[in-house]
């Protein structure tokens, strides 16, 4: 099995770029203010939320840093819900990617993870 490079999700957040950070702590932030129970953990080696305890992958909400996004990993069968308030973004089948030079929709997000979470209930 192999093992984290990060064993928080404070020293993952440490390791990116400054712009990147800043999208990262606000993603945590709207996840902790939508979910505020959630379980922050480290899985795939990126910061991880369990929205129910224990919860794995397919019961999380996933980030990751890059140069010029924040990756936003929900899970299939939520994004499609959702597909023209995410026109403007890049949009895989379980992701969103939120460039680092724009602001977050928050709005948008909070209903996605509020979708996602009465998915698993």
């Amino acid at each position: 099995m192999a093992t984290s490079k990060f064993k928080t999700v404070a020293e993952y957040f440490a390791q990116q770029p400054e712009d990147t950070q800043k999208t990262l702590l606000a993603l945590k932030k709207i996840i902790l203010k939508t979910a505020p129970n959630a379980e922050e953990l480290i899985n795939y080696d990126i910061p991880a939320y369990a929205l129910v305890k224990g919860g794995k992958r397919d019961k999380q909400i996933m980030i990751a840093g890059y140069k010029k996004f924040a990756g936003f990993y929900v899970g299939t069968g939520i994004l499609q819900n959702f597909a023209k308030e995410l026109s403007e973004y890049v949009v895989g089948k379980a992701s969103v990617q939120f460039p680092n030079n724009q602001p977050l929709p928050e709005k948008l997000i909070i209903e996605i993870i509020q979708f996602k979470k009465k998915q698993i209930s």
